[in-house]
C-alpha cells in the first residue's frame, strides 16, 4: 500500500459525521490510494484525494465518537499539527435551519437549502451562543459580545463572495456537482431529494400553541437556495422551537450546529451547512443525506473558485510519481528474481537468490529468507 505524505496536502475538509464524510468522498475527482503514516498519539485516520486541482484531506470523527464542540476541537487540532503545509479548512455538513418569515424580506429557509457562515455589521459569522457569563437575571451575556471565534481565512471568504455575486442564482455553480453523486449509495439509501411534500415547518404562535406553516412548493429551477449570515454553534442538540426562536430573535442566526465553536480557534474554517431539520421536536434524520450532499456540492464549488497554485500542482505530480515508482520498483524486483533463476537453471555454477519468499526452480520449493547462496 502506498504511503501518503502529509506535506503534500494543504486543505482540510472537516466532515464530523459519517454521512457528511461519505458525501465528501463522493465529491472527490480522484481518491488517493494508500494511507498516511501514523504513530502513537495520532488518533485519526484521514482520507485523501484531489478536488478541483487541490490535494485535500477529509477528516471525520472515529466511529462511535460523541459529536460536539469538544470532539471537533480535538479533531481540528490534530489535523492542523499533522499536515505541516496546511493552508485553510472547510467545515462541511448538516445543521438546523432557522426560517424567519417575519424578516424583510422573508427568510424562507427550506430543508436542503445551504447555510453559509459570514459576518454582518453587528455579528460574527459564527456565534458561540452558550459561551458566556450568567448575569443573574436568567440571561447569558456572550463573551466579547459574541465575537470570541476567529474569522474564516480571507481566501475562503473571497471565494464565497465570488459565488455570492451570482445570488440568487448561484445554485447553477454547484448543482452540477450534486447531480453527479445524488444516486450514490450510503448504508440507508441514496443522496436524492426526499421531496418538498415532506418538508414540514412548525412554529409556536403567540398563544404558545404549535402550528404547521403553509408554504407553497418551490419551482424545480428554484429548489435550492443559499442563505448567508451568522450561524449559532453550541454544545447541545436543539429540539425546542421556542428556544430556537429566542436565539433567532436575539442573535439573528440562520442556523444551529455543534462543531464550529470548537473548530474556529484551531482552524479558521469556512462553515458550510445543509439544512436538515428545524431544531424542533420533529427533528429526524431523513433529510441528512440530501442536506450533506448539497453542502458538499457548494463546498466543492468554493474550491473551484480558488485556483490551485504551483505548490499544489507539484504535490499532485509527486504523489503520482511515488505511486508509479512503487509499481516500477515491484516490477524490477520481480524481474531480477526471474533473471537470476533463468540464468542459472541447469548449470553447475553457484545459484544466488536475492529477496525473500519462495523461489521455485524446476520441481520442489526452497524457502529463502534474505540473500542465500547454494552451490
Amino acid at each position: 500500500m502506498d504511503v501518503l505524505q502529509p506535506e503534500d496536502y494543504r486543505i482540510v475538509w472537516i466532515a464530523p459525521l459519517e454521512i457528511e464524510a461519505l458525501a465528501a468522498l463522493h465529491m472527490l475527482d480522484h481518491r488517493h490510494t494508500g494511507s498516511f503514516p501514523i504513530s502513537r498519539g495520532d488518533d485519526y485516520v484521514f482520507q485523501a484525494g484531489e478536488m478541483c486541482g487541490h490535494n485535500i484531506v477529509i477528516a471525520t470523527l472515529p466511529a462511535g465518537q460523541e459529536y460536539g464542540t469538544g470532539s471537533a476541537a480535538a479533531l481540528a487540532s490534530q489535523a492542523k499539527r499533522f499536515f505541516p503545509s496546511f493552508w485553510f479548512g472547510l467545515l462541511v455538513g448538516v445543521a438546523a435551519g432557522i426560517p424567519d418569515l417575519k424578516h424583510n424580506p422573508p427568510r424562507d429557509i427550506r430543508l436542503g437549502d445551504i447555510l453559509v457562515s459570514i459576518p454582518d455589521m453587528d455579528r460574527s459569522g459564527t456565534v458561540a451562543y452558550d459561551l458566556g457569563r450568567e448575569t443573574g437575571k436568567g440571561e447569558l451575556e456572550l463573551l466579547r459580545q459574541g465575537h470570541v471565534l476567529a474569522q474564516t481565512e480571507p481566501v475562503v471568504r473571497s471565494a464565497i463572495g465570488s459565488m455570492k455575486l451570482d445570488s440568487p442564482d448561484e445554485a447553477r455553480l454547484f448543482i452540477p456537482f450534486y447531480e453527479t453523486m445524488k444516486n450514490k449509495r450510503h448504508p440507508n439509501g441514496t443522496f436524492d431529494d426526499p421531496g418538498q411534500q415532506h418538508d414540514k415547518l412548525y412554529q409556536i404562535g403567540d398563544d404558545g400553541i404549535e402550528c404547521l406553516v403553509e408554504r407553497q412548493p418551490r419551482l424545480d429551477s428554484q429548489r435550492t437556495q443559499v442563505w448567508y449570515g451568522p450561524i449559532g454553534s453550541g454544545e447541545k442538540l436543539m429540539k425546542d422551537a421556542a428556544k430556537r426562536d429566542e436565539l433567532k430573535d436575539k442573535y439573528g442566526i440562520i442556523g444551529l450546529e455543534m462543531e464550529a465553536a470548537g473548530t474556529m480557534n484551531r482552524i479558521p474554517v469556512g462553515v458550510i451547512r445543509g439544512a436538515c431539520d428545524y431544531a424542533d421536536k420533529h427533528k429526524n434524520w431523513d433529510w441528512q443525506p440530501y442536506a450533506a450532499a448539497m453542502a458538499a456540492a457548494y463546498a466543492k464549488a468554493v474550491l473551484s473558485q480558488i485556483r490551485a497554485d504551483r505548490h499544489n500542482v507539484s504535490s499532485n505530480k509527486r504523489s503520482k510519481r511515488r505511486a508509479r515508482a512503487s509499481i516500477d520498483s515491484d516490477e524490477d524486483e520481480i524481474g531480477t528474481k526471474r533473471l537470476a533463476v533463468d540464468s542459472n537453471r541447469g548449470s553447475g555454477t553457484t545459484t544466488i537468490f536475492r529477496g525473500q519468499g519462495n523461489q521455485n526452480v524446476g520441481s520442489g520449493s526452497i524457502s529463502i529468507g534474505g540473500s542465500q547462496s547454494f552451490s
